[in-house]
């Protein structure tokens, strides 16, 4: 048996003799942790149960085409989130950072199950204080310094939420966990499809986007867009930290894998925080600002920047209405349909780049669904397409500010 075309013979053979299932075998044998008969009879176990489900499968009819889609996400929790009023007053002002980490701090009090893994979110309490004080809470079985190496645990993560664990993966830089894309896209975000929804999927990855601080190519990426496009994940992009705490308590009582990725330059900004328990549901976007004369959809810092051009612009007598999405996967293109229904026009506002963006998802479908809508074309103000530079002028030179977006709703106004 075998194809010795794409491996000799001999290289089988060899690899054979390090096959780890033999190998931990050969060390519960050796070790006595098991005896050969009660190994020999787990294995008798599993050649039934493999046989029994192949013959399962052989007899069974082929799945109808309705249920292509089925076990893409876990079926939502029963009963309504517990989402705070925007109406409630907050006199309490907290960081994005500290009302993460209160959001995580609360969870992990309530489910044992919850467990963080990471290059230095123990004792030292994560690079950005995402995990701090909770070593000395929980200590190094539920907060677990990691090697360099995202692929190793980002796969282990996948693994323990088999298992009924939910872990979080602390990534530190949305960049570095590119190593482990395989492990997200072709396992991760498949394995609850796969499994016909009976293996859930609650892994938690969090890690800071954005340009700023001249932190270069390699700390300031965004790619929510791209994690957006495959289906099984969820991708959350907060702006402030009621938001923050929200959303992330919600990414950690869910039970599909989540992307909550963090703006590096909003991680100081204070906003208010209810002190009640509150949850918010993804696939809810925040108008922000409401107006009449134009529709200004933000992401993360952007929203910031927004809101500054929209002080500048009510002085010229331009009322513009803010949507922040809050989450891209899912998107809620009805409130931004409904907004522009109102004001007839659309501008999104994104520092990633413009090509295969989330801007580009948001305007198709607004041409698709709500074009009756428009009274001007929908425009798209990005980031330049370029890695991100060193050099603070050349940083700057590549991001819209808020001069750049007031210049381009009056352009859209104009129109």
């Amino acid at each position: 048996m075998g194809d010795f075309t794409y491996r000799t013979r001999e290289d089988v053979e060899q690899w054979k003799k390090r096959c780890p299932i033999a190998r931990l075998k050969k060390h519960l044998l050796d070790q006595k942790i098991a005896s050969d008969a009660e190994l020999s009879a787990i294995e008798q176990d599993v050649a039934t149960l493999t046989e029994s489900a192949h013959e399962f499968a052989e007899k069974s009819a082929y799945p109808t085409a309705e249920s292509a889609t089925t076990h893409v996400y876990a079926a939502p929790r029963s009963g309504p989130l517990r989402d705070v009023p925007a109406s409630i007053a907050s006199t309490r002002e907290l960081t994005f950072m500290k009302a993460t980490l209160e959001a995580l701090t609360e969870e992990m009090a309530h489910n044992p199950k919850i467990f963080v893994m990471g290059e230095g979110i123990g004792v030292r309490g994560g690079n950005f204080a995402t995990t701090s004080g909770l070593f000395a809470i929980h200590g190094p079985e539920r907060l677990r310094d990691t090697p360099i190496c995202e692929r190793g645990f980002v796969g282990l993560a996948g693994g323990a939420a088999m298992t009924g664990t939910r872990p979080v993966v602390d990534f530190m830089f949305a960049d570095f966990v590119l190593d482990s894309v395989g492990e997200i896209i072709n396992q991760i975000a498949k394995m609850q499809y796969m499994s016909s929804g009976r293996l859930k999927m609650p892994v938690l990855m969090r890690g800071c986007i954005g340009i700023g601080h001249n932190a270069a190519t390699h700390h300031s990426g965004s790619y929510y867009s791209m994690y957006a496009h495959f289906p099984g994940l969820r991708v959350v992009v907060p702006s402030s930290p009621r938001d923050a705490k929200g959303l992330l308590k919600t990414a950690l009582t869910c039970d599909d894998p989540v992307l909550f990725l963090e703006h590096r330059e909003l991680m100081t900004v204070k906003g208010p925080v209810p002190e009640e328990e509150y949850f918010i549901d993804f696939g809810k976007a925040a108008i922000l600002r409401e107006g009449s004369d134009i529709t200004v959809v933000a992401l993360a810092l952007m929203v910031h920047k927004t809101l500054a051009a929209c002080e500048t612009l009510a002085k010229e007598g331009i009322n513009v209405e803010l949507i922040d999405p809050r989450t891209v996967a899912p998107l809620d293109v009805e409130t931004i349909i409904q907004s522009v229904a109102k004001t007839g026009r659309l501008i999104i506002v994104d520092e990633d780049f413009a090509h295969c963006g989330i801007g580009a998802e948001i305007a198709a479908q607004l041409a698709d669904r709500g074009f009756d809508e428009l009274d001007a074309p929908i425009r798209r103000l990005n980031g330049k397409p370029s890695p991100t530079p060193y050099s603070p002028t050349l940083e700057a030179a590549v991001v819209p500010n808020v001069e750049s977006i007031a210049q381009a709703i009056r352009n859209l106004c104009a129109e």
